[in-house]
């Protein structure tokens, strides 16, 4: 069983990831990231709510131990009344401090409290809600065993030469000012691999990734096998829509780096992003990016 999340559900947010995690939660699509963005002043927009519902329970849990985030983070369960393919299920939220009380009804968009980090995250990650949904038979704590989601909504696919200057920079990555996205605000775009679809994932800091928007359901993608390639450099297989990374390495302007976060966004500050954290980029650099065999780095 799938469970689709509607545009409606998905356009409130400025951004999503299935497979962009190093959490066995998310193996094969099975939970997805959502990110609200930044408020102009830097400020990081409220938690909104995926869907209208219930509030069944919140709890405090334990994190991962890292030096630059709390040991703790916290767990939403919501019993959602729609939309209706969400029916009868329990939905899962981390990184949101809880504003809500146990049995308070919200509706889809209402803030469910303030997004906090926690050690699950990587010093590079935006501030977002993890969510997954558990069917009426399913243990809601554990943190893995959530249902695959299925994605109701368009994602454009974004021819990408590997080129771009750099936009913006943190102390772990660089951002750049490619590809951009042709109509900010309007349809969600990423990637897209040489052979279609758009590429979803850690590259390849984290296990895996995925390939989302090949046209077909899960259920028809089955779990045929493709080599999943970009710009002619390949990057693992495909079976079905995840994607086992090969060793690679990717590189800026020749030299090694952690990687690239790939994702989904509607943003007009959408670009690749760099994951470099041994590495520092300067404003307006111009940057070639490849994938090679570790092998051969």
């Amino acid at each position: 069983m799938a469970v689709t999340l509607p545009e409606s559900v998905l356009a409130q947010y400025e951004r999503f990831s299935l497979y962009n995690s190093p959490y066995p939660a998310h193996d094969g699509g099975c939970a997805i990231d959502l990110y609200p963005g930044t408020l102009v002043d830097g400020r990081t927009i409220a938690a909104p709510s995926p869907v209208a519902g219930t509030v069944r329970e919140t709890r405090t849990v334990r994190a991962p131990p890292k030096p630059y985030a709390p040991d703790h983070d916290h767990l939403i369960l919501l019993e959602p009344s729609s939309p209706a393919p969400l029916d009868g299920l329990s939905v899962r939220i981390l990184h949101v401090d809880p504003s809500v009380q146990v049995g308070e009804r919200v509706e889809r968009g209402d803030s469910l409290g303030r997004l906090v980090r926690a050690g699950f995250f990587a010093p590079w990650v935006d501030n977002h809600l993890h969510v997954g949904f558990r069917g009426p038979d399913q243990n809601p704590y554990r943190a893995s065993g959530s249902l695959p989601i299925e994605l109701g909504v368009s994602i454009r696919p974004l021819e990408w030469d590997g080129t771009g200057r750099v936009v913006s920079t943190g102390d772990t990555y660089a951002v750049l000012d490619a590809p951009a996205h042709p109509n900010p605000g309007a349809a969600f775009v990423g990637v897209g691999a040489d052979g279609g679809g758009v590429i979803d994932g850690g590259l390849p800091h984290y296990d895996g990734g995925g390939l989302l928007a090949r046209g077909g359901s899960l259920e028809q993608a089955g779990t045929d096998e493709s080599v999943v390639s970009l710009n002619g450099d390949r990057l693992g297989v495909a079976a079905g829509r995840t994607i086992a990374w090969d060793d690679v390495t990717v590189t800026a302007n020749d030299e090694p780096i952690t990687g690239l976060s790939l994702f989904c966004a509607r943003d007009g500050e959408f670009g690749a992003k760099l994951i470099c954290p041994d590495r520092s980029f300067e404003p307006g650099e111009g940057v070639r990016v490849r994938v090679r065999s570790s092998e051969r780095c």
